[in-house]
């Protein structure tokens, strides 16, 4: 497997293109499938009982791929099927509970399914956003390890490489302390710690990626700074943030496109795509622009 770090690929995929042994094999028509969770309580706009916020498709669609959303409250063998035809998956953010929600429970059979599919040189990337990061952290330590901080809706500095800085939108208090992930064998084993920041007293890791598989999690919103427009503290809409926003969708995007998992036929792929599916405006003042709900 041919793998590329997470804090410099895209930049050198843009000034120098794809490797040619890597460009013969990559799927240029890649798919993404993103998780939807419970729907949040006393939303007025709800429909059905899950949702996925149109900003994290609009952002793998800015760089070239197509969603498929994944429901909750299915099979595993229904799951199964769906993880052998899409190319990778993201965890968004949110606020279900990331051990007992049906989020976690399919988190936990997708995550399995891409081990698996890893370890026998079948590349299946993932990709974990805040809520998304800290499931990534339960499933990999089988713990909770969060500890509350004072980080909710700030921007904070984060550094990629010497080419690529900003400020970036924290939304969660809840987050991983370089202390919990260092005293924990199973996280300092698997994950390589790319970023930290901190709210002043405690130390906090902010962007890690796995060592021997293609998964990669960022405690901030990359999604946020060109599709949400709230007016709300830490929210960034500057040159830089919006930057490293499609610097990342791309680099994702390039790991997806990498799998060459397919339907197993067009009307298959149609049927599943998001494209069937409606966003509903939620009004300028809510914390989702626009979402995606299911039944």
């Amino acid at each position: 497997m041919y793998r590329q770090v997470l804090v410099l690929a895209v930049f050198t995929a843009f000034l120098c293109g794809f490797p040619a042994s890597c460009a013969r094999n990559l799927n240029y028509r890649p798919i993404i499938g993103i998780l939807a969770q419970e729907n949040i309580k006393d939303d007025p706009h709800a429909q059905g009982s899950s949702y996925i916020a149109a900003s994290y498709v609009k952002h793998l669609e800015s760089a070239g791929a197509r969603v498929v959303p994944i429901h909750i409250n299915r099979t595993e063998e229904e799951y199964e099927k769906l993880f052998n035809a899409i190319n990778g998956l993201l965890l968004p953010g949110g606020n279900v509970d990331i051990e007992k929600s049906q989020f976690t429970r399919a988190a936990r059979i997708f995550y399995e399914l891409a081990i698996k599919a890893n370890d026998a040189s079948d590349y299946f990337p993932i990709w974990g956003t805040c809520q998304g990061f800290q499931q990534l952290t339960v499933l990999t330590s089988n713990k909770n390890l969060l500890t509350l901080t004072d980080t909710k809706a700030v921007a904070l500095p984060l550094t990629f490489s010497p080419v690529i800085n900003g400020y970036f939108f924290l939304l969660s208090k809840h987050d991983l302390l370089l202390q919990n992930y260092s005293s924990n064998a199973k996280l300092k084993r698997f994950y390589r710690v790319l970023t930290t920041n901190t709210d002043g007293k405690k130390e906090f890791i902010s962007t890690m990626e796995a060592y021997q598989y293609p998964f990669y999690a960022v405690q901030w919103h990359p999604e946020k700074s060109p599709f949400e427009w709230i007016e709300k503290d830490g929210m960034v809409h500057t040159l830089s943030a919006i930057k490293a926003t499609f610097y990342t969708a791309h680099f994702f995007v390039s790991e997806a496109m990498k799998n060459h998992h397919q339907f197993s036929s067009q009307s298959e792929e149609e049927k599943a795509l998001i494209y069937n599916y409606q966003p509903v405006f939620k009004g300028m003042n809510s914390i989702f622009l626009q979402n995606y709900y299911f039944d």
